[in-house]
């Protein structure tokens, strides 16, 4: 009886050794297939579009590539709001778009005047910029708002973001925006050839997260994103960029195929952030709402509706103008009630 429990034992051995050569070991099981093909925009809910489009251009160099006005049974699907009128404007910075969208009907609630870099509905673009001095003076120059008391430089004991720079600040409606610089050797490379442009870029949109294992269950294991990076940010400069005294933020990045990527801001200190109201909807102007673009609506919505995603669609929706390049779509909320407009082109 003892040579066949030799052998049994020399086998698994060899089984270990096998998987620990091919990175398998403790993940047998097949990988989730990947939903996302493309971050392709971020969306924004404003309350004058005209001034939106005024700011986002003048200010931050954004170029106007189309605007539309929709209405009907389709959108008021899409969006879950009955009733509703938009007029949308999709702009571009370098090679990454928003869309900014002013409901005419029916308007919807604004950005609560005490909102903090923690709570649950904070979320914003990251803005690539080549010089952030002379950024920070064009900001100042047009005496934009702001929420970091001023740029601020990650320490070098931060291995995985030494060197970058960054400045938090507001559009007219109080949305949260960033400057991000990347000094030689972070971030995407294509990021080190500013050709002369100031304004480069959206390198990622940021979310506030409750619960990191929680949110990677979703984008990780159900849209098939994947884990970039991570880092622990905390000290005097983290307090002083997100405005929140004694931050510590866990914070975790998500790449798709292409596009933008996905950041987590997880504020591990303090725990006061305020969660996602629960009816908050999309002509409210924290909404945001994330365009991923996936191979097939319908598909996407059965392995979503399979994972007991929230939906703000009841379903997927044809879209019948087609001036934003979309031919189908529903939106859904994240863990912590993030919108993300999933789209089939």
């Amino acid at each position: 009886m003892k040579k066949p429990l030799k052998r049994k034992k020399t086998c698994r051995a060899l089984v270990f050794v096998a998987c620990l050569v091919l990175g398998l070991y403790g993940s047998l099981a097949p990988a989730s297939a990947q939903l996302v093909k493309s971050v392709d925009a971020v969306g924004i809910t404003v309350s004058d579009i005209d001034r939106a489009v005024e700011f986002f251009s003048k200010v931050l160099s954004f170029e106007k590539v189309s605007e539309v006005e929709v209405a009907g049974s389709e959108y008021e699907r899409l969006q879950g709001v009955f009733g509703a009128r938009m007029r949308i404007a999709r702009m571009r910075l370098g090679e990454e778009f928003i869309d900014l969208t002013e409901y005419l009907t029916p308007r919807g609630r604004p950005i609560p005047v005490d909102s903090r870099s923690n709570d649950q509905w904070f979320q914003h673009i990251a803005i690539v910029v080549s010089d952030m001095d002379k950024a920070y003076q064009q900001l100042r120059a047009h005496k934009v708002q702001h929420t970091s008391t001023g740029p601020q430089r990650i320490p070098d004991w931060n291995k995985a973001a030494a060197g970058i720079k960054a400045f938090y600040f507001k559009d007219p409606d109080g949305h949260n925006l960033e400057l991000i610089y990347f000094p030689s050797g972070k971030g995407n490379p294509k990021w080190q050839q500013a050709n002369g442009s100031l304004f480069m870029g959206i390198d990622h949109t940021a979310i506030a997260v409750s619960d990191t294992a929680r949110s990677l269950d979703f984008y990780r294991d159900v849209l098939g994103m994947k884990l970039a990076g991570e880092s622990e940010n905390y000290g005097t400069e983290q307090e002083h960029l997100n405005h929140v005294f004694g931050s510590r933020v866990r914070i975790s990045g998500l790449k798709a195929p292409s596009g933008f990527g996905i950041e987590f801001l997880d504020y591990l200190t303090p725990r006061d952030g305020r969660p996602m109201p629960h009816d908050t909807r999309a002509n409210d102007l924290w909404h945001w709402q994330t365009a991923i673009r996936v191979g097939r609506a319908d598909a996407a919505a059965d392995k979503l509706k399979s994972a007991r995603v929230r939906f703000v669609s009841p379903g997927v929706t044809t879209i019948p103008h087609r001036a934003l390049g979309t031919a189908k779509g529903f939106i859904v909320r994240d863990p912590d009630g993030h919108g993300l407009q999933l789209i089939e082109r």
